[in-house]
């Protein structure tokens, strides 16, 4: 197995020896480099800027390479850019000179593409941020990593003549009060823009494997997919996309961010459901060396 870091500010790129199947793993939030200069030109805390980071995600899910599968994650924090959101999504009320387009309700909350506000609506910022800073980081950092997810996409399309994309997150426990499957709070939500990002077969399946792993599973409640699963989920081209959250209280101190007892545990579970999904994603394809 080797690791592979093409970008040192956009992504690590975690390769398997051979990829020998058609899914393809994602963990677009769950970069902690916070730049010094960020931290200082921030009216927040460090640690209330990483309420918004999938913290552990990426090491969660870092045994795919382990089935042959390829795992891209971001490194920069969601405060500073959301990879998950167009690049178009830019918010007048916190980038100079940016006009208003189109009402967007993720844009109109603070959650655009360059964020204004963190979990809880706390503002990032005291102020307004120059339009050539959200284009830097657009340019180096939306791009970059968006270029590396369509490679590893077309990639699987070409070997295997289809691609799963697994887009992988974490929620807060505080996002599952209001939502029970069968009276019990689910662990995993899974999100396929109800069918729009992925087959019914590729749903069912994903569904069955976390629950078979003895998680509660929901789907597309609270979280339906965003843009990536907006994107990239193409299921008439047998391009495929789910994304899963996963309540963070099953496996870290929500406080701290800190991984708590259960988090190993939670690791082999996810561990049984990669390993699965790959074998399946193995059909129907030759496997071929990483670069």
């Amino acid at each position: 197995m080797n690791s592979e870091v093409l970008d040192e500010r956009a992504y690590d790129l975690h390769l398997p020896e051979r990829r020998s199947t058609a899914l393809v793993f994602a963990s677009p939030h769950s970069g902690c480099h916070y730049p010094d200069a960020f931290v200082r030109q921030s009216i927040l805390p460090t640690q209330h800027l990483r309420s918004s980071e999938d913290a552990h995600v990426d090491k969660l899910f870092r045994v795919v390479t382990d089935h042959g599968a390829p795992l891209l994650a971001a490194r920069m924090p969601r405060a500073w850019l959301d990879v998950n959101r167009s690049a178009d999504e830019l918010d007048p009320a916190l980038i100079e000179g940016q006009r208003r387009g189109p009402h967007n309700p993720r844009v109109a909350s603070g959650l655009g593409v360059v964020p204004r506000v963190v979990s809880g609506g706390r503002a990032i910022y005291s102020g307004k941020l120059p339009q050539s800073e959200a284009r830097a980081r657009l340019r180096d950092v939306w791009y970059p990593y968006h270029g590396a997810l369509r490679r590893l996409v077309d990639d699987s399309v070409s070997v295997f003549g289809r691609s799963i994309l697994v887009d992988c997150h974490s929620m807060p426990h505080e996002a599952l009060d209001y939502i029970s499957v069968g009276r019990k709070r689910p662990d995993i939500v899974l999100g396929d823009r109800f069918g729009a990002a992925a087959s019914g077969e590729i749903s069912d399946l994903v569904e069955a494997e976390f629950t078979r792993a003895g998680f509660t599973v929901s789907r597309n409640a609270p979280f339906a997919g965003a843009f990536i699963a907006q994107h990239y989920g193409r299921p008439r081209a047998d391009r495929h996309v789910i994304q899963v959250e996963i309540d963070r209280a099953t496996y870290m101190d929500e406080a701290t961010l800190e991984p708590h007892s259960g988090y190993d545990e939670v690791k082999a579970r996810i561990a049984d459901v990669v390993a699965r999904l790959c074998a399946y994603g193995q059909r129907g394809g030759a496997s071929v060396a990483a670069e």
